[in-house]
């Protein structure tokens, strides 16, 4: 098969909805991930003021509970801005940027016990 054919069948199936751009998907669970990580360290800030006065651990357990069923309802509800199906399209430049390149790896962490790390 050829190059334009290839390129055409890309076009078709993007316009069909079953392509999407690994860039877009990548901003997609970004965006995604941020709204999770967000909603989820506010927590302590709306539910520590309740708890801090509350001596039924049963209570307590109840209302941390629902607090944190409240915030995974919301980000049930939450729709990313960035569509992969709907977004940029598919050229003989753009096909050559679905590769995935791999990020050097982060050291995550304590260090080991001896040794230093240097900033």
């Amino acid at each position: 098969m050829n190059a334009e054919a290839e390129i055409a069948e890309l076009e078709l199936a993007k316009i069909r909805g079953t392509l999407c751009m690994t860039n877009d998907v990548v901003a997609a669970w970004e965006s995604v991930l941020h709204a999770c990580k967000a909603k989820f360290l506010a927590l302590p800030t709306k539910v520590a003021p309740i708890l801090a006065t509350e001596t039924d651990v049963v209570v307590a357990k109840d209302y941390l509970e629902n607090a944190i069923r409240e915030a995974l309802t919301e980000l049930s509800n939450y729709q990313p801005s960035i569509d992969p199906v709907r977004t940029g399209s598919v050229t003989q430049e753009t096909t050559e940027e679905t590769a995935v390149v791999e990020q050097p790896k982060r050291k995550v962490g304590r260090p080991k016990k001896g040794r230093t790390i240097i900033v």
